[in-house]
């Protein structure tokens, strides 16, 4: 594939900041809607009803990132090294997102758990949630995928992305690229007109709803990149944020699929172009850089605690300033849970890896280190 087509704003490598930024606010939507939908579980009243809708974004992020990071260099580096490097990027956080979850589950103080509680299936569903290895066996949690990590469903989807993309995608041209992401959108707007929403993927029952969600908006980032569909504007990160903010923010009404499906399949590509290209000001560059790394940090580490809110809230039904409060700090506390996971666990855990698997250490490519949802 010829990849120089691209003009400068791409071959240079830059660090997209913005992009990083949008990807924390996105984290932190799913982290508020996760809350939410505990509080309020009729979206039409939800004033973050499409918060699962961020995992879309996280997904069309994450084809952009990976083309841009490695369509120059994949044949270079082969299947081998680029899968190692994404299992090291990933796989550290995966695993403790599943321990914590076992941990949530097994010490819940707002559950009293029956003495004989399958044990077999307790071990199973650990193993399944740190191999990432679908197992929707538990149905006090819902059916989940991966019941001690409920989030982590995103980030299966997110590893089949990742081998389609080395053994297929990085060879193809332009135009077959363009021909797959045509498909790819019928059938999304197939699945979101048969369910009349696009929040499947996470359950046993709406596992393949995931493959139709990840399969376009993966293809969509990487148009993007390869099209360098990127527009120059002066938007900057708080303008972004609003327009990201009120895709999760709109209305539930009679043609919801449609609407969320264009959001998906036009707006979400339309944000990344421009935050590709929007200028950010000095003193918000840390808060971005920031906002990007604990992203992914946040997204799989947050929703053991959730289950522990969803049992207290069912039993203790707070309400009003306290429900606020517990809100807002919870977040908050996750958010320091988050930043210390990545600096005690993640990064020294990943510098271990990449030191002791990979010949050489790896560049930083910036932007965003794909997403890692979501």
């Amino acid at each position: 594939m010829n990849v120089n087509h691209q003009n400068n704003v791409l071959n240079t490598k830059q660090h997209f900041e913005i992009l990083d930024g949008l990807r924390g606010i996105a984290a932190l939507a799913v982290v508020i809607f996760h809350f939410m939908e505990w509080i309020q579980p009729d979206f039409s009243k939800n004033f973050i009803g499409h918060g699962y809708m961020a995992v879309d974004f996280f997904f069309c992020l994450s084809g952009f990132v990976i083309a841009y990071a490695y369509d120059d260099r994949v044949g270079d580096m082969g299947i081998l090294k680029f899968l190692k490097t994404r299992f090291i990027r990933l796989h550290p956080l995966v695993i403790l997102g599943a321990v914590l979850g076992l941990l949530g589950f097994l010490f819940d103080p707002f559950v009293v758990r029956a003495e004989g509680h399958d044990l077999g299936k307790v071990l199973l569903s650990l193993l399944s949630a740190a191999l990432l290895i679908p197992y929707p066996a538990m149905e006090e949690r819902a059916f989940n995928l991966f019941s001690f990590n409920a989030p982590a469903w995103s980030l299966f989807w997110e590893y089949v992305a990742n081998i389609f993309y080395v053994l297929v995608l990085y060879k193809i041209s332009r135009r077959y690229l363009g021909i797959l992401t045509i498909l790819s959108a019928a059938v999304l707007g197939f699945v979101a007109f048969r369910a009349g929403n696009l929040v499947g993927g996470w359950s046993g029952p709406t596992f393949w709803d995931g493959c139709a969600r990840i399969s376009y908006s993966f293809l969509m980032g990487m148009l993007i990149f390869r099209f360098n569909w990127i527009i120059k504007n002066r938007l900057g990160f708080a303008g972004l944020t609003v327009l990201l903010a009120l895709a999760f923010g709109m209305p539930l009404f009679k043609w919801n699929w449609l609407a969320e499906f264009l959001v998906v399949a036009v707006y979400f590509p339309l944000l990344i172009s421009l935050g590709g290209g929007a200028a950010l000001s000095e003193g918000l560059k840390k808060i971005c850089l920031f906002s990007g790394k604990i992203s992914y940090p946040l997204y799989m580490t947050h929703y053991a605690a959730i289950w522990i809110f969803g049992n207290y809230f069912i039993n203790h039904k707070p309400a009003g300033a306290e429900l606020f409060i517990i809100v807002i700090g919870g977040t908050l506390v996750l958010i320091a849970i988050a930043y210390a996971a990545m600096v005690f666990y993640d990064e020294p855990v990943r510098n271990y890896l990449r030191s002791r698997f990979l010949t050489k250490r790896r560049t930083s490519f910036s932007a965003v280190e794909p997403v890692e949802q979501g």
